[in-house]
């Protein structure tokens, strides 16, 4: 029996942002399809790769999607730069690359989760037009605002976009550190959100203080500078209205299980993975951590003989890189 949370149905259409309802063109998909498809990523871990050979082992593990990256966050703090779009080519031969010989009508994403409302009649239909022979979600992130980079990762088929505009068919999530952002996010198109924290680190410090803020948050919702019909919708849902996981410092199994305690719906993980001694048994264990997350003794057995993990980085003024949540990641 999995510890992971029962799957709330896709938010009703009164609950998408005003932004939305301009969605009419045949260009642009509707906030329910975009919404949807997120709902089904809940209880699971998207992993950051930058080839194909992470992605096989993201895939092995039991993710349920990957984010195409130039550089992992801790590659970006070690050598600095701006963290841009990744070659479009690695992005498209990723599904061929690791999941050839295996063929499903719909993104692995679609692979039913428990609880997950199969009546939603137009999601599916969208689904079915993408028709790609793929068992795994791809995403991409792009750098804010750049809304080009976003045209050519929607032009080559990712099936998420991380940050930049949202007037595009393709679903995008956002990071945000409390309430405000994160609904300000979802009013300007947001279909998925997930915490900055602080990516690269191997600290989850800066994730679990982004996410009580949320928490928090909701329970004073009127204080908050953020569009008053998500308002009204955060508090009648007693969360956020679209789906959220925690990002930015995960590395060990712990720190995944912590986040989705606090009452996120999944994980994303790159650096905690791919820079520890064994990312292939780290990446499983973390799996396992997200779909077990009550179940001390689960928690305990695939935290055992993992290998090294990540160095972690102390966040403080002297932090290497900055604080990369100040600078939009």
């Amino acid at each position: 029996m999995s510890d992971s949370k029962t799957t709330t149905p896709v938010p009703p259409a009164a609950a998408a942002p005003a932004r939305a309802q301009r969605e009419g063109s045949s260009s642009l998909g509707t906030f329910g399809v975009k919404s949807g498809l997120a709902q089904m990523l809940k209880g699971g871990v998207i992993m950051d790769v930058v080839n194909a050979e992470q992605a096989r082992i993201a895939e092995e593990a039991g993710a349920c999607a990957v984010m195409a990256l130039e550089r992992v966050p801790a590659d970006i703090r070690a050598d600095g730069g701006v963290a841009r779009m990744s070659d479009p080519h690695m992005i498209k031969v990723l599904p061929s690359v690791v999941l050839r010989n295996r063929s499903i009508h719909l993104p692995a994403t679609a692979n039913m989760r428990s609880g997950y409302d199969t009546s939603h009649g137009e999601l599916w239909a969208y689904l079915d037009q993408r028709n790609r022979n793929l068992t795994l979600d791809s995403k991409a992130k792009v750098r804010i605002g750049h809304f080009v980079e976003a045209q050519i990762l929607q032009q080559i088929g990712v099936d998420y976009i991380d940050e930049s505009e949202h007037s595009f068919k393709i679903p995008f999530v956002c990071g945000a550190r409390n309430l405000g952002e994160a609904l300000r996010r979802i009013s300007e198109g947001a279909a998925f959100i997930r915490t900055k924290g602080e990516a690269g680190t191997g600290n989850v410090v800066e994730a679990v203080r982004h996410q009580r803020a949320v928490d928090m948050e909701i329970r004073k919702a009127s204080e908050i500078q953020a569009p008053f019909h998500l308002l009204k919708e955060t508090a009648r849902l007693k969360r956020l209205p679209v789906v959220s996981f925690a990002a930015g410092g995960i590395a060990t199994p712990a720190d995944a299980a912590l986040m989705m305690q606090l009452g996120c719906d999944g994980v994303f993980v790159g650096s905690g993975i791919f820079k520890s001694g064994d990312a292939a048994k780290r990446a499983r264990a973390i799996v396992q951590a997200v779909t077990h997350y009550n179940n001390p003794k689960i928690l305990a057995d695939c935290s055992e003989n993992l290998g090294e993990a990540m160095v972690g980085l102390s966040i403080d003024a002297n932090l290497k890189g900055g604080r990369l949540a100040e600078r939009g990641w």
